[in-house]
């Protein structure tokens, strides 16, 4: 099952502002799992991003974390290019190798909140090639999985993100089950999917840069939720998927803007909960995890 936890009275004052308690605009859905298995308390943590500025972006990461440590989750999900922004041409000169600083921030996070982490953190793995990566680190700040996308839409930056490899999608066995990651276009291709799926994953985490254009929204988040949906189908596991909040700057889609709208769903594909529209929030729940 899916249960949102309700709001710690204790929460931190360094959150109080955003009211990240997913409740406020009455829009989440909750809904019974389908799935018998082992459940794990998971935070969704759909922050803003704003490009360029990394400072602010591991801010607006702790803040999720101190919310998602009051709820007691035992792992927290975050967006694609949650530090540097999707889609910016300054992660050429800001981002670093995966290890490196960024990632070494994360880890230092996780082992302060004692909470595994996947998060999308760009990767320059050397002069001129930048990595749209997304990484899992456990409780003690080790990278137990690092995915590379594949699906990198060349067309939005010049130069382009560097693709990954099918054959480099992986899965790895974790205290909270066995875990599988993608980010966001590589759903859109039902082999990257399925041969995720082949992994056996308990879940599947994808972190996701959902933009539009601001006259589309809401309405575009129902096509980030069908597409969340049919990934778990061809996975055949939950997909917790983990939209932005915020604006693109750079190139061809510059206005176009992250609907966040974050969802969770079932190994069949069922809604468990969606949060905020367009705005910041944590939700934390009771996954129910395994697999068809």
């Amino acid at each position: 099952m899916a249960r949102k936890v309700p709001p710690q009275k204790t929460r931190p004052p360094a959150t109080k502002a955003a009211e990240v308690d997913g409740r406020a605009e009455g829009k989440q859905t909750t809904r019974p799992a389908k799935a018998d298995g082992r459940q794990i308390r998971v935070a969704v943590c759909q922050i803003l991003c704003i490009d360029g500025d990394a400072e602010g972006n591991f801010r607006r990461i702790e803040n999720a974390l101190e919310v998602a440590a009051a709820g007691k989750a035992q792992l927290a999900c975050f967006p694609e290019s949650a530090i540097l922004g999707w889609e910016n041409p300054d992660a050429f000169k800001l981002a670093g190798p995966i290890p490196g600083p960024h990632s070494d921030r994360i880890a230092a996070l996780a082992r302060k909140y004692k909470m595994m982490i996947c998060i999308g953190v760009d990767e320059l793995d050397q002069p001129g090639r930048l990595y749209g990566a997304a990484i899992l680190v456990d409780d003690q700040g080790r990278i137990l999985l690092k995915h590379r996308k594949l699906n990198v839409l060349p067309e939005l930056m010049n130069p382009p993100y560097s693709t990954g490899k099918p054959e480099d999608i992986t899965a790895v066995d974790t205290p909270l089950g066995r875990i599988g990651v993608l980010i966001c276009a590589d759903t859109f291709t039902e082999a990257h999917v399925k041969r995720a799926g082949s992994l056996k994953p308990d879940v599947l985490l994808v972190p996701y840069g959902w933009a539009a254009p601001k006259d589309k929204w809401p309405g575009h988040a129902k096509n980030l939720h069908k597409t969340v949906a049919q990934a778990a189908r061809w996975a055949g596991c939950p997909v917790v998927g983990t939209d932005l909040v915020g604006m693109i700057t750079h190139g061809p889609w510059t206005g176009q803007t992250y609907g966040a709208a974050s969802v969770v769903v079932d190994r069949e594909g069922n809604i468990l909960t969606v949060l905020r529209d367009r705005d910041v929030d944590v939700q934390v729940i009771d996954l129910t995890i395994g697999r068809r």
